[in-house]
């Protein structure tokens, strides 16, 4: 393992930290709301609203975004790639539309098999910019014991809070379980296509890429919640409720260029440890006791990280 890559494993792991974090943040937010949606697009508006702010002042921001304008331009970067927020948005809103339906248990399965399944697909494809990596037996068990961790650690866990509705009434579970599913296939290709667009514009001009584009699914989706819910309770006062899109700036941005040093799988699977131990910690300081499944599932995840990182001495 190089000394690069054992970096880019460390910031992997702070960045799902940093995903624990925000999802009890918006979490606790939507509870307040009682709407995901709304909170979700909240966060995503209070991260925007951080990023243009920071291009405003900082100048090296605004050069970074005309260097991604300039890449369009001369087709070095294609204009899907700057839609990689709309996986992130795809994401959140496939959780508060189906987490009430089919439970946290099999949507967190569901997106975290789904992105790193993915993610062997899209670095064996070379989509990110750490270029192809083949698919080894090596990197294959680690996603599969990456998700085997994941399906550990929700054991224990039980479906929505009492207080949440379906959107999607009449769609069998089994076919809702499809939908998390895609919004982990998304993910991987999120933090490929925000790689490349960070290694033109740099991570702050990724991350304001991607919170537009996010923003350009989530409005509508909020809109159409807010037709058939009606308005959300009225926002709570407390301002540490609205820091989850500020933890979200930077997690996006470190992960643009954390991706060009490990690639897409690896990125997944740290963040996926990084995750559940940050997830075990809070608990731990919210809650008496521990979860003998959940610290198995990060002991796991230390696991497949070992297996999708080392190689083989040569014979």
């Amino acid at each position: 393992m190089t000394g690069r890559t054992r970096i880019g494993v460390l910031l992997g792991f702070g960045i799902g930290a940093g995903v624990a974090v925000q999802a009890r943040i918006n979490g606790a937010l939507g509870a307040r709301l009682h709407d995901g949606i709304a909170a979700a697009t909240v966060s995503f508006l209070v991260g925007l609203v951080a990023l243009l702010l920071a291009a405003l002042f900082d100048r090296r921001v605004r050069a970074g975004l005309h260097r991604v304008r300039a890449a369009v331009a001369d087709r070095s970067l294609r204009p899907w790639q700057l839609l990689g927020g709309l996986c992130g948005a795809f994401f959140v809103a496939g959780q508060g539309l189906t987490v009430a339906a089919i439970g946290v248990t099999a949507f967190t399965t569901a997106a975290v098999a789904g992105q790193l399944i993915s993610s062997l697909v899209v670095d064996r494809l070379g989509l990110a910019p750490s270029g192809r990596t083949p698919v080894t037996p090596r990197r294959l068990a680690g996603a599969v014991l990456g998700i085997g961790a994941v399906a550990l650690a929700a054991v224990g866990q039980h479906g929505a809070p009492a207080a949440a509705v379906s959107l999607l009434p009449d769609i069998p579970p089994v076919l809702l379980v499809l939908l998390p599913a895609l919004a982990g296939v998304g993910l991987a290709w999120q933090q490929a296509v925000n790689g490349r667009v960070g290694a033109v514009g740099g991570p702050a001009a990724a991350a304001l890429v991607n919170f537009v584009a996010g923003l350009l699914l989530l409005v509508p989706v909020a809109a159409a919640v807010l037709a058939i819910r009606g308005l959300p309770a009225t926002p709570p006062p407390e301002p540490w409720l609205y820091l989850g899109g500020l933890i979200g700036v930077v997690f996006i941005a470190v992960a643009a260029f954390t991706v060009r040093w490990i690639g897409v799988l690896l990125l997944g699977l740290t963040s996926v440890a990084g995750q559940l131990s940050a997830a075990v910690l809070l608990d731990v300081l919210t809650a008496p006791g521990l979860s003998t499944p959940a610290v198995a599932a990060c002991a796991l995840t230390l696991l497949a990280v070992l297996t999708a990182t080392l190689t083989p001495r040569p014979h």
